[in-house]
């Protein structure tokens, strides 16, 4: 079974191109320290994902896929996804609500507050409009490293409009927007957002949302 588990991680690595690999790695920091993480290689990296979490790398490596948008990957190796390993889910070691359980990965990058176990309103189109309003020329940055989305996608946006760096950033928050569905939260895209440098004008927007 380990043979199985450490061909298939390889695998998996191995089909992915090397913008995605490097994005992968970075959503796995703080589970694995930053300074084994940056320089390693494929198979390394496959070698440390087995050292530390024996028998679960393979989940581990899915909930990251997932958030990349790599569902196709998932489905291709037959990765699993029901649960996360309870030792690396810090919210239910500190004795939190079950329903936060699963991949906290899913959504955001590592870090990010789960959505609290109420259910608050979905963003609506006009909120993700004020939010594409506040963005930066560092949209492609946000969509890939914060949300999860491929850079083809992000691409794909800009010649649909050209000229046009509002619908850009609309659009993107929107592809988040339709992948997250009842989970698109005010709540869920502050802790999306909150990592990076943007105006702390849409964290308070957003923060003024989570009360409705």
């Amino acid at each position: 079974m380990a043979r199985d588990e450490r061909a298939t991680l390889l695998e998996v690595h191995q089909a992915l191109p090397e913008e995605q690999f490097q994005s992968l790695k970075f959503l796995l920091e703080g589970r694995v320290p930053a300074g084994l993480l940056l320089p390693a290689s494929r198979p390394e990296l496959c070698r440390i994902l087995l050292q530390r979490f024996p028998g679960n790398s393979l989940r581990v490596t899915a909930g990251i896929l997932r958030q990349l948008g790599r569902l196709d990957l998932i489905q291709r190796f037959q990765l699993p996804l029901e649960e996360q390993i309870p030792e690396e889910t810090p919210w239910e070691r500190n004795g939190d609500t079950p329903e936060v359980r699963g991949d906290p990965i899913s959504g955001c990058r590592p870090g990010g507050i789960p959505a609290p176990p109420v259910n608050p309103r979905r963003l609506t189109e006009r909120d993700l409009m004020q939010v594409a309003q506040r963005l930066g020329k560092e949209w492609q940055e946000v969509g890939i490293l914060h949300l999860g989305l491929e850079r083809s996608r992000l691409e794909q946006i800009q010649e649909e409009n050209p000229g046009s760096p509002i619908l850009w950033n609309f659009e993107m928050l929107r592809e988040w927007w339709r992948r997250e569905r009842h989970e698109a939260t005010a709540s869920k895209l502050r802790s999306c957002l909150e990592p990076a440098r943007l105006d702390p004008g849409i964290l308070d927007f957003l923060q003024s949302l989570q009360g409705d």
